[in-house]
């Protein structure tokens, strides 16, 4: 199927891995069924969630996972990306729940891919203490023993850059902090936690295992030195920060220092080999100098202290959350991660590429992922060595501090009845993997 001027998207090396991404607090509801996260802490807050809902039910996956892998069987997919609540674990019955979706995913022929930590933080614990990422190696542990046996392919955690930055530099998402860079611990004992998990992943006999991190390009707003040196310290603390020391063993530098504990020994545990790295895709960032005033970006407030300011790509189209939309971003941002990391460099899994926009008949969601894929098969023939592409979403969902004002997936879902329903993207992917065949 196509929809570049009637010419069939091309064709990928027979072993790629297509699939779709959840995560488990946006999707699971069932909230009472579990201990508390910091989200329903963060939610239960006035004014936190822009239309003042929570994820209470949301999709209600939890009782109905079965007409969910259905439409995954659907789809086509080959793999399933969601994620595991370690709140849910901790409770009475929690596992249970995600052995069953295992089991009913196999049955289906969908592989399940599990993101260990995707934001939802039992609410007793703090990513400022380094003692969390030790009781996340445990529970870790306690999830591969009893999934491991079906589990092919592993993600530790999901953007630990997004959840340093919004949830504790900036307070716009859970659990809600504003420490600006005093918020750096977060983003060590967050990468400790990945380490101490792939350790943890390969004495339970786990293979696969990666990481999703969120990447893209850093354009300066001008070639003025001081928009440069801007760009380049947004490119560092969004990018390089979170991907050398997995990549490397080593933090940028001068950003080590400001790290807590014994940093290189730390070091040693982070840089654990990983089989693959996952890129989450969504768009570049333009980024000036500071101009003294807030700033915004992607409907967020930035501080005036901060060393950089977010500026508007312009004469790009938007989607419904107002991003741009700049799919040649992508062959750029992987061509660059092969150039900077070279050898060093692990296969990688675009593990989210994805929209925001509404209706059924979603023709700009048809041509944003076209576009991208298209980009996608454009790193690939520039030698970069990509290995699998997952959409998100699977189903529209609860969207973090938007609320249920955002729709990014492939099926839609009526919030009153719960209804799904596959929008016209659903058939369109379906089409593409099964030309791909």
């Amino acid at each position: 199927m196509a929809t570049d001027d009637g010419n069939p998207i091309p064709r990928f090396p027979p072993d790629f891995l297509w699939g779709v991404s959840t995560s488990a607090h946006q999707i699971e509801g069932a909230a009472k069924e579990r201990e508390p996260s910091v989200w329903d802490v963060f939610t239960a807050e006035q004014g936190r969630v822009k239309d003042g809902s929570t994820a209470a039910v949301a999709c209600d996956h939890y009782h109905r996972y079965r007409e969910d892998t259905a439409l995954l069987a659907g789809l086509g997919v080959d793999a399933y990306r969601f994620s595991v609540s370690w709140p849910r674990v901790n409770s009475p019955g929690g596992l249970d729940f995600y052995d069953r979706l295992v089991d009913e995913l196999c049955a289906a022929g969908v592989r399940p891919v599990p993101t260990l930590f995707h934001w939802d933080l039992p609410a007793s614990l703090d990513w400022l203490q380094r003692d969390t990422a030790a009781r996340f190696a445990e529970y870790v542990t306690v999830v591969a023993e009893r999934l491991g046996d079906r589990v092919p392919k592993w993600i530790t955690l999901n953007e630990p850059a997004e959840h340093t930055l919004l949830g504790h530099a900036l307070g716009a998402h859970a659990p809600g902090k504003r420490l600006l860079f005093d918020a750096l611990p977060v983003a060590h004992h967050q990468l400790l936690a990945h380490g101490l998990a792939v350790q943890a992943l390969r004495a339970a006999g786990a293979g696969g295992i990666g990481i999703a991190n969120s990447h893209g390009p850093t354009w300066p707003a001008s070639g003025d030195p001081a928009d440069v040196a801007a760009a380049d310290f947004y490119d560092l603390l969004l990018n390089r920060l979170f991907a050398e020391p997995v990549v490397l063993g080593e933090y940028p530098e001068g950003m080590g220092e400001l790290m807590p504990g014994d940093v290189a020994a730390d070091l040693k545990v982070i840089a654990e080999p990983v089989d693959w790295y996952g890129i989450n895709y969504y768009a570049p960032t333009r980024v000036g100098a500071p101009g003294g005033t807030d700033s915004e970006y992607g409907g967020l407030a930035l501080p005036a202290e901060l060393p950089f300011s977010v500026r508007e790509i312009e004469g790009r189209p938007v989607t419904d959350f107002g991003w741009p939309v700049v799919p040649e971003g992508l062959t750029e941002l992987l061509t660059a991660f092969r150039d900077r990391y070279g050898d060093r460099l692990p296969p990688i899994v675009i593990t989210e590429n994805g929209c925001s926009y509404e209706g059924i008949d979603d023709q700009d969601r048809i041509a944003y992922l076209d576009a991208h894929i298209r980009a996608l098969h454009a790193a690939l023939e520039c030698g970069v060595d990509v290995r699998g592409y997952f959409v998100w979403s699977l189903m529209d969902n609860f969207e973090w501090a938007e609320g249920y004002a955002r729709r990014f997936g492939l099926v839609h879902v009526d919030y009153e009845t719960l209804e799904r329903t596959p929008k016209a993207s659903y058939r369109w992917f379906r089409d593409v993997l099964q030309a791909q065949r």
